[in-house]
């Protein structure tokens, strides 16, 4: 998906913290988001990755510090046009109703809406666009809430990429996806992050496939610190086994590299006899 109407955004954080009661999982972090970029946000569970982008899309209020979109405050944009400029794909989605998979993309067409709030051929062409993309024109017509998990992941992914902005936030994009689709999204995202040129940034687990789609990668273990800069500087035996609590090694075959867990944690280790 492009749009001659695009320009490049830049995100930036300052000297951000975050703080969830007394602990701090994020502090004095200063990053620079920049077009082209595919961003991977990995850490372990309640290190504060799903915080964080909800504090760079301007939904919370960082404890300390400030995110700025293209130069700008992100609290000093105007609702209507920060959702031209950022969209934020949730990590949980509800369906309180029903309505066709085509209406649930074209929802998000919303921002470009004016006069009567009626939708123009340019935005149900972006719907389909979006839909293409994600190889879901065959469930345009499905009732959202008949369809499978990983069904229903695509679809909030179509609907955000319908959203045509170019700072993309997206919450764990891949969960209930099989590895067929979690590539093919992966794929997309590059290409789109690439071509547009826009810029990514997505939580993950899965330290492989953002090794191997992103360019770049911030690690946050939820202590308060954090690492940033290109994916394979950033997501290393070292730093991923520190980050995690629990070892890991690097294997390579063919040309082909993983981070797989050690057989076994040193202190589980059998006592010599």
């Amino acid at each position: 998906m492009t749009s001659a109407r695009m320009a490049v955004s830049t995100l930036a954080a300052y000297e951000l913290a975050l703080d969830v009661g007394e602990r701090v999982l994020l502090a004095d972090f200063t990053q620079t988001f920049g077009a082209s970029e595919l961003w991977c946000v990995a850490g372990p569970n309640g290190a504060g990755k799903t915080t964080l982008l909800s504090t760079l899309a301007g939904l919370v209020p960082p404890a300390r510090g400030r995110v700025a979109l293209d130069g700008v405050p992100i609290g000093d944009w105007q609702p209507g046009e920060l959702a031209k400029r950022r969209a934020l794909m949730p990590q949980n989605v509800h369906d309180a109703f029903s309505a066709t998979v085509f209406d649930i993309v074209l929802l998000n067409r919303f921002p470009y809406l004016g006069g009567w709030g009626w939708e123009t051929e340019r935005d149900r062409a972006a719907a389909h666009a979006a839909l293409d993309a994600l190889a879901l024109a065959q469930l345009a017509a499905r009732d959202v809430r008949s369809l499978s998990g990983g069904e229903r992941q695509r679809v909030a992914l179509a609907a955000t990429l319908c959203q045509d902005a170019p700072l993309l936030l997206l919450d764990e994009p891949l969960a209930h996806l099989d590895l067929r689709h979690q590539i093919d999204c992966l794929t997309l995202l590059a290409h789109w992050a690439r071509e547009s040129p826009r810029t990514v940034i997505f939580s993950c687990h899965d330290l492989n496939l953002a090794r191997r789609f992103a360019t770049h990668a911030l690690l946050m273990p939820g202590d308060g610190t954090a690492q940033a800069g290109p994916v394979r500087d950033v997501l290393t035996p070292e730093l991923a086994s520190r980050a995690f609590g629990y070892p890991l090694v690097l294997i390579e075959a063919d040309g082909h590299e993983a981070l797989v867990p050690a057989l076994r944690r040193p202190e589980m280790e059998s006592p010599k006899p």
